[in-house]
């Protein structure tokens, strides 16, 4: 990978963002202060509060970190589907005792805000999910010294990454928790994504930029897959979800190795975007329902999914997770990217070893 990257930390393990409240500053302070770069996910946040978390962060750590930013998206035009979900889900606004939400309480997520915001207090690391920047933008940060990443989950998108200027592309296979970075939702593409490996191969032939790997890494050997295939980094994004410092509901930090979620799904059930969960009840009884109309569905069921968290019940939250979520460690922070990194070293040892004289 471009030295501007990997001079800014030394093992290539990069905590994904997540929004929601999963990374929150503690976290990505442990990563950056073990040797990888944490990241803030500035999604579903105030300008401010983003900015908050970032001084908070810089309280932390001297050390390099990243702050992810959703792209704007355009208008939904069926409201009608919106408004037959909302009547589906009336049944969970009485039962959790709480109001739905609104579904036009903002689209751009507060996007230009924050991009002034990272402009005038520069970051080393900003990450961009659901699009791609556009091409001023992308200067301006530039300008500012802040190294670029742009989510693509097909080839053709991270052309469109690289034609933008970003810096480096970041890889997400199917396999991946939460929402899927598509460029354009397009509901006939539904079940269609690809796997993580024959990505990042898809990538690297259509791209000269350097790739990071994300979707359903949960171990050092993974990595070593993920670099022999082409990737300079792997991002992972469960495997910190169950640690102290993420800021993660205790339930949901519970329910990944609980033998009561066995798998996760793709569902539009609680944002109207494919996103990948532990499937619960909410999910198999409105995932089939729910129309494609993010951030509509998002602002929807958002008091519906706080309502759960607070009731401690599982089956009504958005469980986000990634294939993998059966292997998540208990462990510090800090100490699983040196548990990662230990991974990594005896995987790259055992292929050499396989691959010397016989």
């Amino acid at each position: 990978m471009s030295s501007a990257l990997t001079d800014l930390f030394p093992h290539p393990i990069v905590q994904a963002p997540m929004a929601g409240g999963g990374s929150v500053p503690q976290l990505a302070a442990a990563v950056s202060e073990a040797g990888g770069l944490g990241f803030l996910a500035a999604g579903y946040k105030t300008a401010d509060g983003m900015y908050q978390e970032i001084k908070q962060l810089r309280g932390l750590t001297a050390r390099p970190f990243g702050v992810n930013v959703f792209i704007p998206q355009p208008e939904y035009a069926e409201s009608g589907a919106v408004e037959v979900y909302a009547h589906q889900l009336a049944g969970e606004a009485a039962w959790y005792e709480t109001e739905l939400g609104d579904p036009d309480s903002g689209r751009d997520d507060g996007y230009d805000a924050k991009l002034a915001v990272l402009l005038d207090n520069p970051v080393p690391v900003v990450s961009f999910h659901f699009g791609v920047p556009s091409r001023e933008a992308v200067d301006a940060l530039h300008r500012a010294g802040t190294f670029i990443l742009v989510t693509a989950t097909t080839a053709e998108e991270a052309r469109a990454v690289e034609r933008a200027g970003a810096d480096a592309v970041i890889a997400q296979g199917v396999e991946a928790g939460g929402h899927l970075g598509t460029h354009r939702d397009i509901p006939e593409n539904d079940g269609s994504g690809i796997g993580l490996l024959s990505l990042i191969a898809q990538i690297r032939e259509g791209v000269g930029i350097p790739v990071v790997a994300a979707g359903g890494l949960m171990r050092g050997s993974q990595i070593a897959a993920v670099l022999a295939a082409g990737a300079s980094a792997a991002q992972l994004g469960t495997a910190f979800l169950a640690t102290p410092e993420s800021g993660a509901h205790a339930l949901h930090k519970q329910a990944l190795t609980d033998p009561l979620f066995a798998r996760t799904e793709l569902t539009r059930a609680f944002s109207g975007r494919p996103a990948r969960g532990l499937v619960n009840r909410f999910l198999r009884e409105h995932g089939p329902y729910a129309p494609a109309a993010y951030p509509d569905i998002h602002h929807l069921t958002s008091p519906l999914r706080k309502a759960a968290a607070k009731a401690g019940d599982a089956q009504g939250m958005a469980l986000w997770a990634g294939q993998g979520h059966r292997m998540a460690r208990e462990l510090p922070a800090g100490r699983l990217v040196e548990v990662l990194v230990e991974e990594l070293d005896a995987a790259r040892t055992a292929l050499s070893a396989e691959g010397g004289p016989r």
